[in-house]
């Protein structure tokens, strides 16, 4: 298929070619399925862990698993940007000014989890 309409002459094919695959899944499903599906005692109930739920629907969640999650994300991130750093540490004109750049940004990280430390943000109670 060449020519102005050529891709998008494959894109059609595609697309066709997706929706009689999706066709064809759910008729075989229809088809192949029993009359009657099976409905045991206890299938709609909610299932936790093999306990049966007790107790109401909400729980309150602790603010500390945020806190986690807001401090892992702000280290992973930190990771993220120490690998471009690394690449460019290496080239010819980057070196004293990329150290320091870095120093500022790992000092600034550092006293937030200096603070967070003396806060005792990080102890598990």
């Amino acid at each position: 298929m060449t020519g102005y309409l050529g891709s998008y002459a494959t894109l059609g094919l595609l697309l066709l070619a997706s929706v009689l695959f999706f066709v064809v899944a759910f008729s075989a499903n229809r088809v192949l399925r029993p009359a009657r599906p099976a409905d045991p005692p206890g299938k709609r109930t909610s299932y936790e862990c093999g306990l049966d739920p007790v107790g109401a629907d909400w729980a309150q969640m602790q603010i500390r698993y945020y806190v986690y999650a807001y401090l892992y994300v702000l280290f992973a991130v930190e990771a993220v940007f120490l690998f471009p750093w690394a690449v460019v540490f290496d080239r010819p004109g980057f070196g004293l000014v990329t150290v320091v750049e870095m120093a500022v940004f790992v000092a600034v990280l550092a006293l937030g989890i200096l603070y967070a430390w003396r806060r005792n943000i990080l102890r598990w109670t």
